[in-house]
């Protein structure tokens, strides 16, 4: 294989914090170059300079031995440079097929856009993929794994020479990354380089042909994929060993903090969320409730009405310590005393744009403002211990969240979550798109909040974490519950079972 892009010396600092130290990469064409690290190693500064996101920077770039100077996204794109974002890009309040041609419309002579034309072009993509996701469907109808499989489709129809993809299966159930992985089967036998960032360590030996590490903003090492065992690869990320990934606890369940009965949730005609059938289960204090099931089977459907969300389509029974409770809206489940971190860290989760005080104020407002005046020295104290806590990493409390890697995002939300001293803590896929170090972090978070008593109910789409931290399972299968398991009674295929059992397979 010829060498399609090197870059050399690449350094990037934002104010005293030096996100990369003399950096480079080498990507062959045809080849899949898996680039590892941890939250905050660099790699995606790394690839927004390849992207044309940033362009202050130190170093060179060269694709195909000539020099490239890379000065907008739009630069990158003519140089045959596209990303796969690890956040979502898209419009919400506009259709897949615009979403896939805005800056690059499809027009007549007169310059009308032709939208038969681009919705044709989007549907091919999309078939790529075999999803069956119409191309005149708003975004903001669309499920994060939808909207996942529509940024992934959309980079394809770039026809990009190298192709950056960031964490695209992250949403993913097992059989979509399966299609997505001969689709770059595909784009390797025509010569295309893929660089891809992943935290799902078997994805890695799958697809890739050689890794690259970075750790802390620095070059470590490459190596050929089939020459590496997974611990040696976790070593050179981390700087140590992980030895124990799911740390170990005596889960010691108290009184029932929450039991469910005959809950049902019917949505309205032409409604892309799951109905909810009959739901009935309990959570004590101080255990952990894993949820499983196949994407789409209702999971954060149940979450969300747990929360208050879809108050006006529910039936059936909440009680919270024994008493029943009507959750009309997310502030009615807050002050029962229940919390949730929603799967969408940016769409639902995140304010961006705010320090990360503010995010984890949110719930509070009214606490620390009783009389219209804000009380900010017991405000700043409460971030502060949270800071310290859970172990954040950022300069401040008033560093913006849209700065912060993955990992500490979603310690920002558990954090805002945790002030509101919930009885109840609801994780929708709380370790999505974050490194081994960091998903260690949160589970042995989820450990101390257990020990404290707090029930959790923990969403999943990776089976070995689900039974990995677990005290219990139950699946769901077409918003139905499906089965229900003990820690350590049941194997990953006795679990993807009864996540397929159907009402029908059941009778």
């Amino acid at each position: 294989m010829t060498d399609l892009l090197t870059m050399t010396g690449i350094s990037k600092n934002f104010g005293v914090v030096q996100a990369l130290d003399n950096v480079g990469i080498t990507l062959r064409a045809g080849e899949v170059l898996a680039l590892m690290g941890e939250n905050g190693a660099g790699k995606s500064t790394l690839m927004n300079i390849l992207s044309g996101s940033i362009v202050n920077y130190k170093g060179d770039i060269f694709i195909d031995g000539k020099k490239a100077v890379i000065t907008s996204p739009l630069t990158a794109r003519s140089l045959g440079v596209a990303k796969i974002h690890q956040e979502l890009q898209l419009v919400r309040e506009m259709s897949v097929a615009e979403n896939f041609f805005m800056g690059r419309e499809i027009t007549n002579k007169v310059g009308i856009v032709n939208k038969q034309a681009q919705e044709k072009e989007a549907a091919y993509y999309l078939a790529m993929l075999e999803s069956d996701i119409h191309p005149t469907r708003l975004v903001r109808s669309l499920r994060v794994v939808e909207q996942q499989m529509v940024e992934i489709a959309k980079a394809i129809s770039l026809n990009a020479r190298i192709l950056i993809m960031d964490e695209p299966t992250s949403a993913l159930s097992k059989a979509e990354s399966r299609r997505l992985f001969v689709v770059i089967n595909r784009l390797k036998e025509r010569g295309v380089g893929i660089i891809y960032i992943t935290h799902r360590m078997e994805e890695v030996f799958v697809i890739s042909d050689r890794i690259t590490v970075l750790r802390d903003g620095r070059y470590v090492d490459t190596v050929n994929t089939q020459n590496t065992a997974e611990g040696q690869l976790i070593s050179m990320m981390v700087g140590r060993e992980v030895e124990d990934i799911y740390p170990s606890r005596d889960p010691h369940a108290a009184n029932e903090v929450l039991r469910v009965e005959h809950l049902n949730v019917t949505f309205p005609a032409g409604s892309f969320k799951r109905s909810l059938k009959d739901i009935s289960f309990s959570l004590r204090a101080g255990e952990v409730l894993g949820i499983g099931g196949l994407l789409g089977a209702g999971r954060s459907e149940l979450m969300e009405t747990l929360f208050g969300v879809n108050a006006s389509h529910v039936t059936g029974d909440i009680f919270l310590g024994g008493k029943a409770h009507k959750l009309t809206s997310p502030a009615a489940a807050i002050s029962a005393g229940i919390s949730f971190a929603t799967e969408d860290r940016k769409g639902k989760g995140l304010v961006p744009l705010r320090c990360i005080g503010e995010n984890m104020s949110l719930p509070k407002l009214r606490h620390f403002s009783p009389f219209g005046v804000m009380r900010r020295q017991e405000e700043y104290k409460e971030w502060q211990q949270q800071m310290i806590s859970l172990s954040v990493k950022a300069p401040g409390t008033f560093t913006l969240a849209q700065s912060l890697s993955g990992g500490n995002q979603q310690k920002v939300i558990l954090a805002r979550w945790l002030m509101t001293n919930p009885k109840v803590l609801l994780l929708d896929e709380p370790t999505r798109g974050i490194d081994v170090g960091a998903k260690a972090e949160i589970y042995t978070l989820i450990n101390r909040l257990a020990a404290q008593g707090i029930g959790i109910i923990v969403v999943s789409s990776d089976l070995p974490e689900l039974m990995g931290i677990s005290d219990r399972i139950i699946t769901l299968c077409e918003g139905r519950v499906s089965g229900e398991f003990m820690k350590n009674q049941a194997t990953q295929e006795d679990i993807l079972f009864a996540a397929t059992l159907t009402k029908e397979k059941a009778i």
